[in-house]
């Protein structure tokens, strides 16, 4: 514990910032905001979109999940923005949420903050391995219908696929060029599920878009895709992205968050509206599974989605890269005996125990519930509402708006807990369905 608050405490001279910056031994205060943007777009428009006409829209229907889908865009615009504008409260530059939280309560909420972040980003990153199997397999079912290779196989070879790319990338900013590769990526897996969604609507009979269940169930999974609304365009770690931008630091995050929630935000929603136009309720959790039409197209959706999986699963994992590498000083050319071998032998050793437990527990759609009962929802939602109030603009805001931001943390937090009973009930529900290893 002494060490940690050492951590805090301490902070370099950098004549390039007019805050106070933390020590980091990972590259901050240098992206432009473009790409910060497409760090950020990129997280939305990662291959779990192609699973929100399942996860989403069957749970909710037209109705409920077209405004869910367009109140979860503005919403988390707007909290977004509050956790961007207080980035450099008290004349310091806040690179990591738990630093923010610490600064603004103490030392026990760094610690609960820093906890609920780090089991957020696990969850997620065990979602990306899952979701990197399920596109392999999808793949390999193209050309062979044996079934052989079984889902925890196709997680391992996408496991060591990250563990590859971890050991190759030191830090988010590094990225660069990649983020390139997933937009591209995101383009092609999107424009082809977008084709043959529409090829499949028009020439399938009439769909069935009523919600599925017994009335008990469905008030439950309604819940769940409540939850899973949270998720589609919130990370968890807005103070570790705005970290890497450069100054001027808020506008230029404000820009970057701007460009997320509109341009950004077009492909998922098309490709969530029109999956389930032309399945309904039949849309699985993985739109892939559901399309027909060449071979070869659907062959390059799906590797299209298992590489920009890969790249996302990075950008949840580098917060906890950035402690390991700061705590243990590993700084120096990427290539260096000591970094490579250190990167290799601890984010390898992170990312075995993801794989296994992706491998162990293969049920995508209930982490992204449980994952945005216990974390997101309170990191995204309750508590920059509480820190904006509170703290950083107490003297500053009208009781009006006090009495609003009061609104959105009771009512997220009956969201959060409601999201955490049902959440919990499906994971037991499917546990009792599927087994360990399960090839779904």
């Amino acid at each position: 514990m002494g060490e940690e608050k050492e951590v805090m405490s301490h902070v370099i001279s950098n004549p390039s910032f007019e805050v106070e910056v933390p020590e980091t031994l990972h590259q901050i205060g240098q992206d432009s905001w473009f790409q910060v943007g497409l760090v950020l777009t990129t997280t939305v428009n990662c291959a779990y979109a192609l699973g929100y006409a399942g996860t989403i829209m069957v749970p909710l229907g037209w109705i409920g999940g077209v405004t869910g889908m367009v109140l979860s865009t503005i919403i988390s615009l707007y909290a977004s923005t509050l956790m961007a504008k207080i980035h450099q409260y008290g004349e310091k530059r806040h690179i990591r949420y738990r630093d923010l939280a610490g600064f603004m309560y103490g030392y026990r909420a760094y610690v609960i903050v820093w906890g609920l972040q780090y089991a957020n980003l696990f969850l997620v990153n065990i979602g990306f391995i899952i979701l990197g199997g399920q596109a392999l397999k999808a793949f390999y079912l193209l050309f062979r219908e044996d079934h052989e290779m079984k889902l925890p196989y196709f997680i391992i070879i996408a496991g060591l696929a990250c563990m590859i790319f971890a050991v190759s990338v030191p830090h988010l900013s590094a990225l660069g060029v990649w983020m390139a590769v997933s937009t591209f990526l995101s383009i092609v897996y999107f424009s082809i599920a977008f084709a043959l969604c529409l090829k499949d609507g028009i020439n399938a009979p009439p769909r069935d878009y009523s919600i599925p269940g017994s009335t008990s169930t469905r008030a439950f999974t309604t819940i769940g895709a409540a939850a899973s609304l949270v998720f589609v365009y919130n990370t968890g770690m807005i103070p570790e992205i705005q970290a890497t931008v450069r100054a001027p630091v808020v506008d230029n995050m404000l820009k970057a968050l701007y460009f997320q929630f509109t341009i950004g935000v077009v492909p998922v929603h098309a490709v969530t509206y029109m999956g389930y136009w032309a399945y309904g309720s039949k849309s699985s959790s993985y739109l892939l599974y559901n399309v027909s039409g060449p071979v070869w197209l659907r062959g390059l959706a799906n590797i299209a989605a298992f590489f920009q999986s890969i790249i996302t699963l990075h950008i949840f994992a580098s917060p906890t890269y950035e402690y390991l590498d700061t705590k243990y000083r590993i700084s120096g050319g990427v290539l260096a005996f000591r970094n490579l071998s250190f990167r290799t032998v601890v984010r390898g050793g992170y990312l075995a125990i993801t794989i296994f437990l992706s491998a162990l527990l293969p049920f995508l759609g209930d982490f992204m519930s449980f994952t945005g009962a216990i974390s997101t929802i309170p990191l995204t939602f309750i508590l920059p509402n509480h820190m904006y109030i509170n703290v950083a603009m107490r003297k500053q805001i009208s009781s009006l708006q006090k009495s609003w931001h009061w609104f959105n943390i009771l009512f997220f937090s009956c969201i959060a807990v409601a999201a955490l009973v049902a959440s919990v009930r499906l994971i037991a529900m499917d546990s009792k369905t599927y087994h360990v290893f399960a090839d779904l």
